[in-house]
């Protein structure tokens, strides 16, 4: 292990003993003075002043006046900052009288300073790209009951609710729940966890005292951040302690599952949190944060049918088993029923013998997962001064969160832990930080598995399928009808099984979820052997990174450099990663030596103005290496062309990379007889799976056809064998290859501006993608003899191996990672607009359109857009109505769109909410009150398929804030 841990003191001390610069002399100098509000000549207290480029700073008392103390060089700027007002700079030359400030009020955020578009400081009117930011008084003013609620209505930002305690944002289409499309960085921290393959920035994050900004980049911005930016990046920010000092509390209570549609009852949320941090002298700061949140958790309880009776693989010769009454049904939020654990019975029935498809019972979704969650975050570190521009830190950051989440089937998070360690070292023109992030899911465990397991405690798929049979037959014989007939045979068929409820289910459920094995099989005897679903999953990740400004020192360009080295280590667990140099045989053991995935990269950025400043074109070139692959360079061109000041037109294009997720590349579980597999050559050794198999979808449309052709002829052995050949065309060999990286092409144009005396505020944008070597998941089987062997696809065995009779016995069954043989072409547009239309009452909006272009072929597996084509978000608000008092509204609509994800397919339909929330603050006491809803109107939803239906959440927050800013 150690020689894959980056000596991250060793880096840091080298790099901090290479800077040779000479500093200039200083000298104690006091400043002092008053602030004001232009046009009400009020003062304004809890104004932040700050020396521009280094740390030290203070704050207006109540009566406006300021003054500070700092060792600094003349010339100097000192800026001044309050929530609501325009920022103003002073440059200070000499030693002068009391300063006299006035700060506008403003409306909208006129020249807000963004980072992560270019990875430096820039005014956001002229970024090259698209970015969207909510700074403090953002944060404070939305309805929504978190900051990171508050990404639902970003322009061009999609969310999804998997639980209360998670939430992924994605912009610019390809929507999943586990999105690893879209990077989440908190202070420079990666927020991916590794082996869930999902990132957590809510749930380890900052927390709601702590959280000084974030900003979205819509779109790959992987020319910068490499990695997994394909879609887009959210980066929070947190609040200094040496600017944010002093004592903060927030309290909030709230109530979900309202009214009588609930699926659950009535029930009660509760956050509680806790900010301190103070500067001990000049050089040192500490601040600490902990928050804990608890509540019942939305449920996922809708029991869509997506094996409808009509299809091949359904009934489809008898209507009469339509809807409830289909025994084949594969419900959303049902597990354990689906069609890769379906059976056929084959009985006299009608004069022939007929094949009836039948899928086990199953358990549904509110009787395996629990509905309390919890989510605790904490953080702390501990920050020194070198010099006044040069600042060394340490953090660590733990959070556990429970909850639901869907990655190929649902997962019951509980206890997962992750933590961070992070050491910075920080200067005026440079960065170099390292850090890592250690997971583990704790008690976690996955559904399906859990239904499967509790089915097969009360018999094989054969012995059930058997008892089946005989009362299907029984019920037949005595003159029941079809449907009902069907109803009293599995009736029969489950006596005897676990029922939620009871104490033997319980028991049961404890021991399955025990069980980090999820295969499962039978015994000489015939008995079900035990099977398990717990999701044990162990992974560290190291980082290392250092980003240099080398403006200042080259005169021709705005230089930027970077470079950095990632290396996941991945703790086998015999059942989701394994060792993959042992046998076979012994892989589904845990243990056996560490799997490493390393990743590597550099970039170099230039950034030139042109034309009196009017234009800024600004180049970059990143080169990314992973050693499971070839290196790959990922450029990146834009212009920002400004007219009349106030007009400011952009292009750009960028070129992007994604190297598959650690599950996408290394996976090797085993769930619903069908094991879920990586890509890379090294885990199809041996199993011939890319080479050596037919698709899911073909062997489907063969045994359709087989089976068609068998009831046409009275359900004879002959029938079959003769139906073989004709048929076997109809299998399609999958041929996939070795999985690859997935690239984008990303183009993108638009406009912004400030309008009518920086009263109305535009940004608009349009961009169109091309995706090559899509990643997705395609279903394979690789055809076994008799004996068990693999048979080469092509032949008579093979097609014999193919029928749906034999599945079980002569079929190994994968769903594979591979890359889309075709490109995907996605486009769209979105338009944001504020304006303060009155004093302080500002109309906010925003419309988004994302569109997939249809290809003339199908691919060897669906995509998933997963995108609604418009959706867009209006707001109404006044910070202050009437003094200390104000109010914000929030409506969101989007429209139905078609989900597709290898748990789930199906329509979303169209949907909206109202937010709203009323604000007091109370001086005297250092106090907000904020009181507000989510989805007032309890207008119940979900967002994509299989997904919890979400309803209205009503709360109250107290907020005791006595930060003083330094």
């Amino acid at each position: 292990m150690k020689s894959y841990y980056p000596s991250f003191l060793l880096f840091l001390l080298l790099f901090l003993a290479s800077l040779s610069a000479a500093f200039a002399q200083t000298q104690l100098i006091a400043i002092s003075g008053v602030v004001h509000e232009k046009g009400t000549n009020e003062a304004l207290p809890g104004v932040s002043i700050s020396v521009k480029g280094a740390s030290t700073g203070t704050q207006s008392d109540g009566d406006g006046k300021f003054a500070l103390k700092a060792k600094l060089t003349y010339p100097f700027t000192l800026v001044f900052n309050a929530l609501g007002h325009e920022a103003v700079e002073l440059e200070i030359l000499s030693s002068s009288q009391p300063l006299n400030v006035t700060l506008e009020a403003k409306g909208v955020l006129t020249n807000e300073v963004v980072v992560s578009a270019s990875r430096v400081e820039e005014s956001r009117l002229k970024s090259p790209v698209a970015i969207e930011k909510l700074d403090i008084r953002a944060i404070k003013e939305t309805p929504a009951p978190s900051f990171y609620d508050a990404l639902e209505n970003v322009k061009g930002v999609q969310m999804l609710t998997s639980s209360l305690t998670f939430k992924v944002p994605n912009t610019r289409g390809f929507n999943i729940p586990n999105n690893f499309r879209f990077m989440q960085l908190v202070d420079g921290v990666d927020m991916q966890a590794a082996t869930l393959g999902v990132p957590l920035g809510n749930a380890i994050g900052p927390t709601e005292l702590d959280i000084a900004s974030v900003e979205v980049t819509p779109g790959a911005a992987s020319a910068l951040y490499g990695m997994n930016a394909i879609n887009g990046m959210a980066n929070l920010t947190t609040k200094s302690p040496f600017t944010y000092q002093g004592l903060s509390v927030y309290q909030k209570v709230g109530v979900n599952h309202v009214g009588s549609a609930a699926d659950r009852n009535t029930s009660a949320l509760t956050e509680t949190a806790i900010r301190y941090a103070q500067a001990l002298g000049s050089r040192w700061a500490y601040k600490v944060n902990v928050d804990y949140l608890r509540g019942t958790d939305w449920l996922a309880n809708n029991q869509t049918d997506q094996n409808p009776q009509g299809l091949s693989t359904s009934n489809p010769a008898f209507p009469e088993l339509a809807g409830a009454a289909n025994p084949a049904a594969d419900r959303w939020n049902r597990y354990g029923d689906d069609t890769n654990s379906s059976l056929t019975v084959t009985i006299p029935y009608q004069g022939k013998n007929q094949a009836f498809t039948v899928t086990r019972t199953g358990y549904y979704e509110k009787d395996l997962v629990n509905p309390i969650v919890r989510n605790i975050k904490a953080d702390a570190s501990l920050h020194y001064k070198l010099t006044e521009k040069l600042e060394l830190s340490y953090g660590y950051r733990f959070g556990l969160m429970d909850g639901v989440f869907q990655r190929g089937n649902k997962i019951q998070l509980d206890g997962v832990t992750v933590q961070n360690h992070k050491l910075e070292l920080k200067g005026a023109d440079f960065v170099v930080r390292a850090y890592t992030l250690l997971e583990n899911t704790g008690d976690s465990y996955n559904l399906n598995p859990l239904a499967l397991n509790l089915d097969l405690q009360n018999g094989s798929n054969t012995v059930w399928g058997n008892k089946f049979k005989t009362a299907l037959q029984n019920q037949l014989a005595a003159g029941t009808a079809l449907a009902p007939a069907m109803a009293a045979a599995r009736a029969a068929a489950d006596a005897g099984r676990a029922e939620p409820g009871t104490l033997a289910f319980d028991a049961l459920k404890a021991q399955i979820v025990a069980t980090n094995n999820w295969d499962s099989g039978v015994n000489v005897a015939g008995a079900p052997t035990p099977g398990g679903a717990a999701l044990s999953q162990h992974s560290r990740t190291y980082h290392t990174e250092g980003v240099w400004n080398l403006g200042p020192r080259v005169k021709f360009v705005d230089l930027l450099v970077g470079a950095d080295a990632r290396v996941y280590q991945i703790i086998p667990d015999g059942n989701n990663f394994v060792d993959f140099s042992l046998p076979l045989a012994e892989r589904n053991q845990a243990g056996g030596d560490f799997v490493y995935y390393k990743k590597y990269g550099a970039f170099g950025q230039a950034t030139k103005l042109l034309f009196n400043e009017k234009l800024k074109l600004t180049g970059s070139l990143r080169v990314d290496y992973n050693p499971e692959f070839t290196a790959k360079v990922n450029p990146r061109l834009a212009a920002v062309y400004t007219v009349a000041e106030k007009h400011n037109f952009r292009a750009s294009y960028q070129n992007g990379w994604r190297f598959p997720s650690l599950f996408e590349a290394l996976s090797f579980v085993n769930n619903g007889n069908v094991r879920r597999v990586g890509g890379l050559a090294r885990v199809n050794e041996g199993l011939n799976y890319l080479q050596n198999s037919y698709t899911r979808t073909s062997i489907d449309q063969f045994n359709a056809a087989v089976n068609a052709y068998v009831a046409a002829n009275a359900g004879s052995t002959a029938a079959q064998a003769a139906v073989l050949p004709q048929n076997r065309d109809l299998l399609k060999v999958a041929n996939l290859p070795t999985e690859q990286p997935e690239q984008i092409n990303a183009y993108e144009v638009g406009y912004r501006s400030v309008l009518f005396d920086n009263r109305l505020a535009i940004d608009a944008d349009a961009y169109y993608n091309v995706y090559s070597g899509f990643l997705g998941q395609v279903e394979v089987s690789v055809p076994k003899d008799a004996n068990g062997q693999q048979v080469s696809v092509g032949s008579d065995a093979a097609a014999l191996a193919a029928l749906r009779a034999n599945r079980d016995a002569r079929q190994d069954r994968y769903r594979v990672y591979t890359n889309s043989r075709q490109d995907y072409h996605s486009y769209g547009s979105t338009l944001g607009l504020t304006y303060n239309f009155y004093q302080k009452f500002t109309v906010a909006g925003n419309v988004n359109y994302n569109a997939l272009s249809k290809n003339d072929q199908a691919d060897v597996f669906v995509t998933g857009f997963n995108t609604p084509k418009w959706a867009t978000n209006v707001s109404v608000g006044n910070r202050e109505i009437v003094k200390n008092f104000g109010f914000n509204v929030n409506w969101r609509w989007q429209d139905t769109f078609y989900w597709e994800s290898p748990l789930a397919n199906g329509q979303v339909p169209a949907y909206s909410t109202l937010d709203a929330q009323v604000n007091l603050r109370v001086p005297t006491l250092k106090s907000t009150i904020k009181l507000g809803g989510t989805d007032i109107l309890n207008k119940r939803y979900f967002q994509y398929a299989a997904g919890p239906t979400i309803g209205a959440l009503y709360y109250v927050s107290v907020v005791f804030d006595a930060t003083v800013l330094h």
